[in-house]
């Protein structure tokens, strides 16, 4: 459920700080993800609260070449909006990026991904979504992504760069299953709604303020 409220100013104004973070946020550590010279496509899924907002975020990302919004960590026969949205069928929301490795690096995502697109301190929510389908996870696709978001959690965590923990989870991906239709590219087609005005468009101005030489209109 998208809720609206009056703490709802509150809540973007805290995703906002983190955004203004980005300027100093460290790199990932050297533990890179090797790619192929000849790879020009590569996927990650990630979650973290709204997939409408992690989308808008990482289709302004340079090298990233598509998005699909959907659901990771649970059951097909669970993967429907109203299901997921009842917290109970170990489904997040997620979003599969699909990036040119030539272009921009695992790493770079995950940097987009822990300092603009979500806060990864806030247990099973984000702004004024609870529930364990808003979490904050790393669904990845091999061992190399695994060891890289380690690497980058642990030195995050070491370097006190947040105030709380990161509870990111890192859970291999099983399936992705493509969310509903009206579900995809929704900050695109609704960009007077009221929680992508508030919620939303922030995260983006976030990402072209801090990082403006990945940010593509």
């Amino acid at each position: 459920m998208r809720i609206l409220s009056l703490r709802l100013a509150v809540a973007t104004h805290l995703v906002v700080a983190v955004g203004l973070m980005a300027a100093s946020f460290p790199d990932p550590p050297s533990v890179t993800v090797p790619t192929a010279p000849a790879a020009k496509k590569a996927t990650v899924v990630l979650a973290g609260g709204c997939f409408w907002g992690m989308e808008g975020v990482f289709e302004h990302v340079k090298g990233v070449t598509d998005t699909e919004v959907g659901y990771a960590g649970g059951a097909k026969k669970t993967a429907h909006y109203e299901m997921v949205s009842e917290g109970s069928t170990g489904h997040a929301e997620s979003l599969k990026v699909t990036y040119d490795p030539s272009k921009i690096t695992y790493g770079q995502l995950l940097k987009i991904y822990f300092s603009v697109a979500h806060d990864p301190t806030t247990l099973n929510y984000q702004h004024n979504d609870r529930g364990t389908q808003y979490r904050s996870a790393i669904f990845y696709a091999d061992e190399d992504q695994k060891k890289l978001a380690e690497a980058y959690i642990n030195q995050l965590n070491e370097a006190h760069v947040f105030r709380s923990p990161i509870v990111t989870k890192l859970t291999p991906l099983e399936a992705f299953y493509p969310a509903e239709q009206h579900h995809q590219h929704f900050l695109d087609q609704n960009p007077t709604h009221p929680y992508i005005v508030n919620v939303d468009l922030p995260l983006i101005d976030a990402l072209k303020r801090q990082y403006p030489d990945l940010y593509k209109k």
